[in-house]
């Protein structure tokens, strides 16, 4: 999400001539983009600022201004507070005001101290403008154009007992379909094949329809109506939540082959206890049974998850009931944490708060059979062959990435044997989707190598089917 709007930040800037620059020394404007979901990740951001408090005075004794702003939920939470331990920022603003960062950025080079973290009453993409350059949308993090991302829903209405979101995102709000169809639309013509839809619950997606009937659309007839755009090849989503996995959306799992076979399915815990004090909606069998459903409407489907260890009152029975649902789900790829008291919420007052040791012990034991398991899907994955997006120079000279369906990293070299360049044949590569047969699995990529096959050269028509 966050990548997301960094791009969107830059198409706001852009009528204001501002353009993105790699090297922050020469900056007129840095802003950080902030995460507020745990504590360790809010406090790098003090020190980040450090860093760049001496690159604007620096900037200021050659006789230049730089500014310096600070966005997201991290700015949303603690604004004030920003201010008084870094005087030296120049904007603050939430995630949700960012479509106004041409007139605060204004002001603060008047030299107003700019702080906006109130949730306006209009919706943000109501305002913001309707293209995305290539520029704007590739740079930040990373993301190329021929993986692009979109926000579909934003905002939180379930009120996890340990989770921010409704307090730095707001509400849950689904854009309407026709403002989706319209940016796929541009981000397909700026080159993208892949689309990854983005929300806090990305499922919850309850959007006006666009054929002027003011229906809602749930998510699954969302991905319907993006399935039949042109010259889109891959979808993904995410982050999805148990208790919006409806039975639309799993058969749309198994009646769309450009949705990709890789589903984010957070569960935090495999302890009914936990789960009920967690306010998470749902049990340990119900998570079960949609994951028995997933699998029967698409066999091949690859799971991953959330987890959080040392919940307040979280006992070695509740610990082994996560390891014990791990065991039974299997999962392709896994996110795992110590919890994290974050102000606020209600988990931050609950008696009994687990040991830092006992929690940093159960959490190195979760990530050891989540790492086997990851290792496990990758090793099971050599002589295959997959369809990958390539859309990045790999990290040595000759070589390109890319994404498998199932989300892994894949590096293949390029060894021409008739000397052409190797360099312009990497970067041919971009953009397309070609299949790649397996040869060697790492605990976060694999490597391959290209079947021949000139076939393979049109991302828009290229099947999407896996050679198990």
């Amino acid at each position: 999400m966050n990548v997301y709007d960094s791009g969107r930040m830059a198409d706001v800037l852009a009528p204001a001539d501002y353009e993105l620059t790699e090297a922050p020394e020469g900056a007129d404007l840095i802003i950080l983009n902030t995460c507020h979901i745990r504590e360790k990740a809010a406090e790098k951001i003090y020190s980040e600022l450090g860093r760049l408090r001496a690159l604007k005075e620096n900037a200021q004794e050659a006789g230049r201004s730089m500014l310096i702003g600070v966005g997201g939920c991290v700015a949303q939470a603690e604004g004030e507070e920003m201010v008084r331990r870094a005087p030296y920022v120049d904007l603050v603003f939430g995630p949700q005001t960012y479509h106004r960062l041409g007139d605060m950025v204004t002001r603060a080079a008047a030299g107003t101290r700019v702080v906006e973290t109130e949730f306006p009453e209009e919706p943000k993409f109501d305002s913001l403008p309707v293209t995305r350059s290539k520029e704007s949308g590739s740079k930040p993090g990373n993301q190329g154009t021929s993986a692009a991302f979109l926000s579909v829903q934003e905002g939180c209405d379930k009120f996890c007992t340990f989770c921010v979101v409704p307090y730095t995102r707001g509400t849950e709000y689904s854009r309407p379909v026709s403002d989706i169809l319209d940016e796929a639309r541009t981000l397909i013509a700026a080159g993208a094949v892949e689309i990854t839809l983005l929300g806090q619950n990305v499922n919850a997606y309850h959007g006006i329809a666009s054929d002027g009937s003011n229906q809602e659309w749930g998510f699954g007839r969302l991905i319907r109506s993006l399935a039949e755009l042109k010259g889109l090849a891959r979808i993904r989503y995410t982050t999805s939540h148990p208790r919006d996995m409806d039975d639309d959306l799993i058969n749309a799992h198994r009646e769309i082959k450009t949705l990709m076979p890789y589903l984010h399915l957070p569960v935090q815990s495999g302890s009914d206890r936990i789960l009920t004090a967690m306010n998470r909606g749902y049990g340990v069998d119900e998570y079960f049974d949609i994951v028995a459903k997933l699998r029967d409407a698409l066999p091949d489907i690859a799971l991953s998850s959330d987890f959080i260890v040392g919940f307040p009152g979280e006992t070695d029975d509740d610990f082994k009931a996560t390891l014990d649902l791990v065991e039974k789900v299997g999962y392709a790829q896994a996110y795992s944490f110590k919890y994290s008291a974050r102000p606020g919420t209600p988990a931050a007052s609950l008696d009994d708060q687990v040991p830092e040791p006992v929690k940093a012990e159960r959490l190195a034991r979760l990530q050891k059979i989540l790492g086997d398991q990851s290792s496990a899907f990758n090793a099971a994955c050599v002589g295959k062959t997959f369809p990958v997006l390539f859309d990045r120079p790999g990290r040595y000279q000759g070589q390109v990435a890319g994404r498998s369906p199932y989300l892994q990293a894949v590096n293949v070299s390029v060894t021409p044997d008739d000397g052409s360049d190797v360099d312009r044949i990497v970067s041919d590569l971009f953009g397309t989707i070609r299949n790649v047969t397996i040869t060697e699995s790492r605990p976060n990529s694999l490597k391959g190598a290209l079947v021949d096959d000139p076939a393979n050269n049109n991302p828009a028509d290229h099947p999407l089917q896996v050679d198990a």
